[in-house]
């Protein structure tokens, strides 16, 4: 969840990120569910929380760092709940009601480089999911980490680097552009139209996008350079056939709110022949299981120094 963004913004986002990323499909939505826990287990695991701790959740979006945090630890774990969305708080709080564990939670509606409300040295762990990818002063947000922390207290971080995505647009933008309009690559170049609207796609952009110009080792560096020690880092790299197994789910789903779906994109800027062209290569990929991807997760733990 972005959490540098205006309201009006950051009520798009909590529509994508409780919605429209599942592409209307439940079968979809619990294989993504299912595995976006996995990325939040992997996170608990490294803030190595105990009972009677305070555990602020950076970005919660939906909660799920939060609420899986409770379940492990039970009910002496208070938990603070940040996100820039009032909508996404909302929704979020609805479910500690459910749960009954909403006299454990407080909600904060502010951005994470700017966590007013949390008192310096008042919290003995920080989570994030997603979070910092998406703002542009990672260095700004981690001191803010740093500062909330009790001494010798811990934050534990899952970042999605998406730099490969990013040059794979910029490559195929680079080879669109060597072949003139009319030739034999011409499927090329609606591929590319359709993943310049995803990443960006020339070497100023990745460098100036805050979602494409770290790498997790650059992560490692602002833990350091912001007065973190006892830094893990670990960056798995998973590549398996695409969750986006139907023509439907590939049509209707968008890895981010601000990238048009393929429908809307192959209806507003396709012409209907190139529509045709384009489901005539590109659906028979994903019929017959052909359609891989790539997951690129930055796993960073770090203790602030006694």
């Amino acid at each position: 969840m972005n959490n540098d963004q205006p309201q009006s913004q950051s009520d798009v986002w909590a529509n994508w990120l409780l919605h429209e990323r599942f592409a209307d499909d439940p079968s979809h939505e619990r294989t993504l569910r299912a595995e976006i826990a996995q990325y939040a287990d992997r996170v608990l695991d490294a803030a190595q929380l105990a009972p009677g701790m305070t555990l602020v959740d950076v970005g919660t979006g939906d909660g799920l760092v939060a609420f899986r945090a409770i379940d492990r630890i039970g009910p002496s774990l208070r938990v603070v709940l940040t996100d820039i969305s009032a909508s996404l708080l909302q929704h979020s709080e609805s479910i500690a009601i459910q749960r009954g564990v909403r006299d454990q939670c407080t909600f904060l509606q502010c951005s994470a480089e700017a966590l007013n409300d949390i008192p310096g040295e008042s919290v003995d762990v920080v989570t994030t999911r997603a979070v910092l990818a998406y703002l542009p002063d990672k260095i700004a947000v981690l001191r803010e980490f740093r500062r909330i922390l009790k001494p010798g207290g811990r934050v534990s971080i899952a970042e999605p680097i998406r730099r490969d995505e990013a040059f794979e647009a910029n490559s195929l933008k680079k080879f669109v552009d060597a072949h003139p309009t009319g030739s034999d690559d011409r499927f090329f170049r609606l591929l590319h139209r359709w993943r310049a609207t995803q990443f960006p796609d020339t070497e100023e952009s990745i460098s100036s996008n805050p979602m494409t110009n770290f790498s997790e080792r650059d992560l490692v560096r602002y833990a350091l350079d912001t007065g973190f020690t006892d830094i893990h880092m670990e960056f798995h790299i998973d590549v398996g056939r695409s969750q986006l197994a139907t023509w439907n789910l590939v049509l209707k789903s968008s890895p981010f709110p601000w990238a048009p779906s393929l429908e809307k994109l192959l209806s507003e800027q396709f012409t209907p022949e190139e529509r045709q062209f384009f489901e005539q290569v590109f659906r028979p990929r994903v019929d017959s299981g052909q359609l891989f991807g790539a997951e690129r997760i930055a796993y960073l733990s770090a203790r602030k120094p006694l």
